[in-house]
């Protein structure tokens, strides 16, 4: 029986989640994989609000809070309040600062696995990924179930 989509992505993300998370742990780091979309926005911008780490990530603002409050109880980043007092402004903690350069080691690493991985394929999997996000963005997967439920004509009625 052939797997759904949803399930063959699921075994395809533990796949490689548990091996990413595994090089972590060879390199010495107490981290999640989770937090990399995060540290590499953090990285590169000394500090930032959680709605321009999840812009600039590419993830929901929610998922952006949930990675943030679990970095900061790891001590890997702290949270203040912004100007305006609603914005949350999130910095690197010393702890962070000292992890990046093992995790732009790791970073560097998955980079070259990930490419390995595009070239023995047929249709580099990362190109797959892109279009299939864009098609999605043009047309939501629950727009497409909905019309997968809408008759595609109307039952004539017998004369």
């Amino acid at each position: 029986m052939k797997q759904g989509l949803g399930t063959q992505l699921r075994h395809l993300i533990e796949l490689l989640d548990g091996d990413v998370a595994q090089a972590y742990v060879d390199a010495g780091l107490d981290y999640r994989p989770r937090y990399t979309p995060v540290m590499r926005v953090l990285a590169a911008e000394e500090s930032a609000s959680v709605g321009r780490i999840a812009l600039v990530a590419g993830i929901t603002q929610p998922a952006a809070t949930q990675t943030i409050a679990l970095m900061k109880k790891q001590g890997l980043v702290t949270v203040s309040a912004g100007a305006d007092g609603r914005e949350r402004v999130v910095r690197l903690s010393a702890e962070g600062k000292r992890m990046l350069p093992k995790l732009q080691a790791c970073w560097a690493a998955t980079k070259a696995a990930a490419d390995s991985l595009d070239a023995a394929l047929p249709y580099p999997l990362s190109q797959c990924l892109a279009d299939a996000i864009e098609a999605l963005r043009a047309e939501s997967f629950g727009t497409r179930i909905r019309n997968a439920h809408t008759p595609t004509h109307k039952k004539r009625k017998a004369t």
